[in-house]
């Protein structure tokens, strides 16, 4: 039979453990051509443009020209000359940094050029542009821009427009006109908010139609809540001094009833 013969030295000898490194150089060896380099990621290291920076860019841009049509354009077609696409958003938000500024001159030829640009036919540009004539002390243009729209939009024209067309009117004195658009705003079948309300009473309280500020107030009777859009919700608000309004109002009729 076979037999396996262990010499006494083998035997006698411990098992020993061994130890293995496990640090590791971060420096990568490439075989007998030395440490290979690291170079810096340029590509990640760059700082992108945001929408907020290239808006506030426009607005400097725009704001340090003259009121010449062909160097506003000229500048503003430069401005977006590198751009894929139209940058609507930029635009946006220049635009809304120029209103809160009030620069109205300025709203106008930047919206004007977008629209020649075939970009942005909405209804808030337009209504941004009809607030900037409004503001400017441009109402004849107010007033083609308005028949444009409301003839375009005969049926789907938002309330908002008939309310700033109908305060343009009242702010100027000009009350036959604002009957009017109140006229067509009932035909419409549009229901005038609290604010129309009460400057379409004004004006029959001063010329004197009682009868008629009667029949628009048992028509359009004051609430307490009024519904407002805020973030593109639907936020019921509870109407601010209304009582007092009421009150006034109802003073003044018993004053020239008592004439």
């Amino acid at each position: 039979m076979l037999s396996l013969n262990c010499s006494a030295f083998i035997l006698a000898r411990r098992w020993e453990p061994v130890n293995i490194s496990r640090k590791f150089d971060a420096l990568v060896v490439c075989g007998a051509r030395g440490p290979r380099p690291r170079f810096p990621r340029v590509w990640k290291s760059r700082k992108r443009i945001g929408t907020i920076s290239k808006s506030q860019k426009l607005v400097d841009c725009v704001k340090g020209l003259s009121n010449v049509k062909e160097e506003v354009y000229g500048a503003l077609d430069s401005f977006i000359a590198w751009e894929l696409e139209f940058p609507l958003i930029v635009v946006k938000k220049a635009l809304r940094t120029l209103e809160i500024q009030k620069e109205w001159k300025r709203i106008i030829q930047v919206i004007k050029w977008m629209l020649s640009k075939g970009q942005g036919k909405t209804m808030g540009s337009y209504y941004q542009l009809l607030n900037a004539l409004a503001e400017d002390g441009r109402l004849e243009e107010a007033e083609e821009l308005w028949n444009k729209i409301f003839s375009e939009n005969l049926e789907s024209l938002p309330r908002i427009f008939f309310i700033k067309m109908i305060s343009i009117y009242y702010d100027k004195g000009m009350n036959e006109k604002m009957f009017e658009v109140f006229a067509d705003m009932e035909e419409l079948g549009v229901q005038p908010d609290q604010a129309i309300v009460r400057m379409v009473g004004d004006v029959f309280q001063k010329m004197g139609m009682l009868d008629k500020y009667d029949k628009l107030k048992k028509k359009y009777p004051p609430t307490s809540w009024e519904y407002r859009y805020i973030k593109g919700k639907r936020i019921r608000i509870r109407v601010k001094g209304q009582h007092s309004l009421d009150e006034e109002a109802d003073d003044c009729s018993l004053a020239h009833s008592t004439d």
